[in-house]
């Protein structure tokens, strides 16, 4: 990308920042350096990662979530007060970005009911989480207590009940070698904007195959950023199943793992015999 370009980008970014309470249009956006919107929208992607209206809906959800959470606000006036024309954009908004509900997120999930169960894998012993739209929590443990309360910080209003479910049946499966059906595994995850890009990123590397911290942060638009992707990596809510195991280093050091750096190498070669 030329200085050019890179000065059309700032003043984009800028714009949204300052204008995204107006909800603007991908034309309104692209008038505004003097592109058409289909350039704009390809030169915006390829530089920022996410196309113009999914980082509208990053700018839009931030907004949203500090009125909600800090300000106490309705769902009503929090819908109008970020642009939106009324709670359904509201709740459709939450969903997509979120994983839940614009209420759901203000409760700190005192609506959620979430099942969780106890089982050992061929890398230890792991408790798993769902709500009734997906998994939501897996863990390694040690101490079954231990594991339930640290599930419970990231839920702390839900309502648990010791009980295994679908969902937890088709993710469990993955410890035996049954990838067949991974695209039947639901996920229902909470995080920024930018962890949600760093997952999304880890799922989409191939079964058997390794990559970097910095290959991540190409991938997801911030390519010197790999500190914050590591950052992100490490708060995965959800072992295995978004591989951040799959993750070393540029030197070709598997590096640190939030579950053990003997459980990661085990995993990774585990996985090669497998692919």
């Amino acid at each position: 990308m030329n200085t050019n370009d890179f000065d059309r980008i700032a003043t984009a970014i800028n714009y949204l920042k300052e204008n995204f309470k107006q909800q603007p249009t991908l034309e309104a956006v692209a008038g505004q350096v003097s592109l058409s919107p289909f350039h704009f929208q390809k030169m915006f992607s390829d530089w920022a990662g996410v196309s113009p209206k999914k980082f509208l809906q990053y700018l839009s959800i931030e907004h949203a979530k500090g009125m909600l959470k800090e300000k106490q606000a309705t769902l009503f006036d929090t819908a109008i007060e970020t642009g939106l024309s009324g709670t359904s954009r509201l709740h459709d908004l939450f969903i997509s970005i979120e994983g839940m509900t614009p209420g759901e997120f203000k409760n700190g999930g005192e609506m959620l009911k979430i099942n969780y169960s106890f089982s050992e894998t061929v890398f230890g012993n792991i408790i798993i989480a769902s709500t009734g739209k997906g998994i939501c929590y897996l863990a390694f443990y040690e101490n079954k207590n231990e594991a339930f309360e640290k599930l419970r910080k990231n839920f702390p209003n839900a309502k648990y009940e010791q009980l295994s479910d679908i969902y937890q049946a088709k993710a469990l499966s993955f410890f035996s070698k049954n990838w067949d059906d991974a695209a039947a595994i639901k996920l229902h995850l909470k995080g920024t904007p930018f962890q949600l890009k760093v997952w999304e990123a880890l799922l989409k590397i191939p079964m058997g195959r390794l990559a970097t911290y910095s290959s991540i942060a190409k991938t997801v638009g911030t390519e010197r950023a790999s500190r914050a992707v590591g950052s992100a990596v490490g708060d995965n809510p959800v072992a295995f199943l978004i591989p951040c195991h799959r993750v070393i280093r540029s030197t070709g050091e598997f590096g640190n793992y939030h579950w053990g750096p003997a459980r990661k190498s085990a995993m990774i070669g585990w996985e090669a015999c497998g692919a």
